[in-house]
């Protein structure tokens, strides 16, 4: 039997005549009637019977409506399981800065793409000003931004909700051939020629550092990526102070990483809107997926 036909006389036992169920399926009674004769001849034998009080179905006509239902119930259950499977659908615009980028979002988005194929992930490389500027404006959906701990917390505009993810230590980076350790440094041992950048953040951690050793005042070269610190530092050129994300997958082989307390912390949030946020969303599912990535990082000194 056409398991289609099957849904016709399906149709017809749930509302009791030939022409409420061509209603139901937007298809006329005549319609109804050749498909429930072919029905019949498929199989074999009378599946119903026109009564003066409407159409019923004969024993067979029972038993073939059941395997009616028995359908139904099936791929009802496969499309939910399928709408379940495939996870929210929609855009969500991540904004974040490079460290975030590279050290948690890059690294993982195919792999969210495979666990979410109806959702499109747009990314977005800036510094916290302009990421805090787009999301004001609804140009981005979320933002990993980064804070230094000591900074007093802003007011955040209504709406906007912040998520702590990860404190990322500041870590002292210093040419391998100083052979500079950590009890040299505290002890204010020769002056340290440093590396600077032009970012606001920097500023405290530069003078904590100042306050730990003995520190030359003004920067003898300016960076704007990490990896470049690192190829001054491994040159020779001076110290650099910088976050422990910025560090895997840059060449280390020529200086040393020095974990040293009293450097702090740099705090990467996660903001958004509390409107956007609800965990079977799009953006929800964006956000839980950013949080099971912090989650697995490893910021221990090597």
């Amino acid at each position: 039997m056409d398991p289609r036909r099957l849904r016709i006389l399906l149709a017809v036992a749930r509302t009791g005549s030939v022409v409420a169920a061509a209603e139901e399926l937007f298809i006329t009674p005549s319609a109804v009637s050749q498909q429930l004769k072919r029905l019949e001849r498929e199989a074999g034998r009378p599946l119903v019977m026109r009564t003066p009080r409407g159409t019923v179905l004969t024993p067979a006509g029972v038993i073939a409506a059941e395997a009616a239902e028995e359908i139904e119930r099936a791929v009802g259950t496969a499309n939910a399981r399928m709408r379940e499977g495939a996870g929210p659908s929609g855009e969500v615009r991540l904004g974040a800065i490079a460290s975030a980028l590279r050290s948690i979002i890059v690294p993982r988005v195919a792999e969210w793409g495979e666990r979410y194929p109806r959702l499109a992930i747009h990314l977005v490389e800036g510094d916290t000003q302009s990421l805090t500027r787009d999301l004001r404006r609804r140009e981005l959906d979320l933002a990993v931004i980064e804070l230094d701990t000591e900074v007093t917390e802003e007011q955040l505009p209504s709406g906007m909700i912040e998520q702590p993810l990860v404190d990322d230590p500041w870590r002292l980076v210093t040419p391998a051939a100083w052979m500079i350790d950590r009890a040299s440094i505290t002890t204010r041992r020769p002056p340290l020629p440093w590396l600077g950048v032009d970012a606001p953040i920097m500023e405290l951690a530069i003078q904590r550092l100042g306050r730990i050793t003995a520190l030359e005042s003004a920067p003898i070269h300016l960076y704007y990526d990490p990896a470049t610190a690192v190829s001054m530092v491994a040159a020779g050129q001076g110290v650099a102070v910088l976050p422990a994300l910025t560090l895997p997958g840059t060449d280390l082989s020529n200086v040393r990483v020095i974990d040293l307390p009293g450097l702090g912390t740099r705090s990467l949030v996660l903001r958004g809107f509390s409107s956007d946020a609800a965990p079977n969303s799009p953006v929800g599912a964006v956000v839980g997926a950013i949080r099971q990535a912090v989650a697995s990082l490893d910021l221990r000194p090597e």
